[in-house]
C-alpha cells in the first residue's frame, strides 16, 4: 500500500508541514525507519530520534514547528500513529466457513458469514452473532451468546450462560466463567465447595488478552463493562463488576464481589481485596493492593495502596530511618550521663 502525506494527514485530520505529496509505504520506529515510513515522536527525546532517522516523515504534536522532516501535526501523536498503523497492517489470511471438524450441539443459532475453525465445539443453545471469528480449538459452552463482529483466537474457551458482546477480542487460552473460588471450611478441616451458579457478562468492545481468567459468579453475574482492556495473565474472581473502560495491566488480581468503576487503570501486578469499590477514573499503580475503598480520580501506589503523595512521603521518611534511630541512641546516652 503505498499513500501521500496528504491522504494520511486526512485520516488522522492533522495539518501538514512540509512535502504533502511524499509517498509512504510503510510505518516504524524510529530506530529502524527507512525512507518512506512514518513514525510518530511525542517528547523531546524521541523528536531527537526523530530528526536523526531515515524515516520520511514524523507525526509530531501541534506545538512542533520548524521540523526539518516533512511532519503531520495532530493534537494526539499516539492515536494517530496507531490509526496509520491500522491502515498499514497486513491482512492476515485466515479460515473461512465452518470446518468439518467443528461439533455444533443441539438448537444453535448461527448469524451470516460466522467461521467455526477445525475442532472448535459449539454447545446446545448457543447464540452466535454476524461474521464471528471462533478460531481453531475454541470451546463454547451451552446457552453461550456471542454478539456480532467478535474474534476468538484458538483455544479460548468460554463456559455455560456466559454471554459476549459485540466486537469483542479474546486472546489465545483464556478462560471465562470457571468456577468462582468458594469454598466453607470444616470443623475437620476439609472443604465444602459452595456451588457457583451464577454467570459472566462481558460488554461490547472488550478486549481480553491471553490466559485471562474470569469467574463465573456464586449466584448473579461477574460483569466486564463496554470498552474494557484486560492484559495478558489477570484474574478477574466471581461476582466481580467492571465498569466501563478499565483498563487492568499483565498479573493483575482482582477478589471476589469488589467494583471497579468507569476508567479505572491498574498497572501490572496490581491487586484489589474482596467487596472493595475503586471509584472512577483512579489509577493505581504497579504492584499496589489495594485493601479498602478508594474514592475516584486518585493516583494510589505502596501496600496498602493510598494516595500516592503520601506513599512517596513515608517512603522518604523511612530512608531516614537508620540515621534518627542512631540520632536517638546517642541521645538516650547522653540523656543516661547526666
Amino acid at each position: 500500500m503505498k499513500k501521500t502525506l496528504k491522504e494520511l494527514a486526512g485520516l488522522i485530520q492533522g495539518s501538514i508541514e512540509g512535502d504533502k505529496n511524499i509517498i509512504i509505504e510503510g510505518v516504524a520506529k524510529a530506530e529502524e525507519a527507512k525512507k518512506g515510513e512514518i513514525i510518530f515522536a511525542v517528547s523531546e527525546k524521541f523528536l531527537d530520534k526523530a530528526r536523526n532517522s531515515q524515516a520520511s516523515a514524523v507525526i509530531v504534536p501541534l506545538k512542533v514547528k520548524n521540523f526539518p522532516k516533512p511532519i503531520i501535526r495532530v493534537r494526539d501523536p499516539r492515536l494517530a500513529f496507531a490509526q496509520v498503523l491500522e491502515l498499514f497492517a497486513p491482512q492476515v489470511q485466515r479460515f473461512s466457513g465452518i470446518h468439518p471438524t467443528a461439533l455444533i450441539g443441539k438448537d444453535v443459532k448461527l448469524g451470516k458469514n460466522v467461521t467455526l475453525g477445525p475442532y472448535v465445539v459449539v454447545g446446545d443453545g448457543v447464540e452466535i452473532g454476524d461474521n464471528v471469528y471462533l478460531g481453531s480449538g475454541v470451546y463454547l459452552g451451552n446457552k453461550v451468546l456471542i454478539g456480532k463482529d467478535s474474534l476468538l483466537y484458538p483455544r479460548v474457551t468460554i463456559l455455560d450462560d456466559t454471554t459476549v458482546g459485540k466486537r469483542v477480542l479474546i486472546h489465545s487460552g483464556t478462560v471465562i466463567g470457571s468456577d468462582g473460588f468458594g469454598f466453607v471450611k470444616k470443623k475437620d478441616g476439609s472443604y465444602h465447595k459452595i456451588p457457583q451458579v451464577g454467570r459472566v457478562v462481558i460488554g461490547d468492545e472488550v478486549e481480553l488478552g491471553a490466559n485471562v481468567a474470569i469467574d463465573r459468579a456464586t449466584t448473579g453475574e461477574t460483569r466486564i463493562g463496554s470498552g474494557c482492556k484486560i492484559d495478558n495473565l489477570v484474574h478477574i474472581a466471581h461476582n466481580v463488576t467492571l465498569g466501563k473502560n478499565v483498563a487492568i495491566v499483565a498479573l493483575a488480581g482482582i477478589s471476589g464481589s469488589s467494583t471497579l468503576k468507569d476508567g479505572v487503570i491498574m498497572a501490572g501486578q496490581a491487586g484489589v481485596t474482596e467487596h472493595v469499590t475503586i471509584g472512577s477514573n483512579t489509577i493505581v499503580a504497579a504492584k499496589a493492593g489495594v485493601t479498602k475503598n478508594t474514592p475516584s480520580n486518585l493516583f494510589v501506589s505502596g501496600f496498602p495502596a493510598r494516595l500516592h503523595s503520601k506513599q512517596k512521603r513515608a517512603k522518604a521518611i523511612a530512608n531516614h530511618l537508620p540515621r534518627l534511630v542512631k540520632r536517638i541512641k546517642e541521645l538516650e546516652k547522653k540523656m543516661g550521663e547526666r
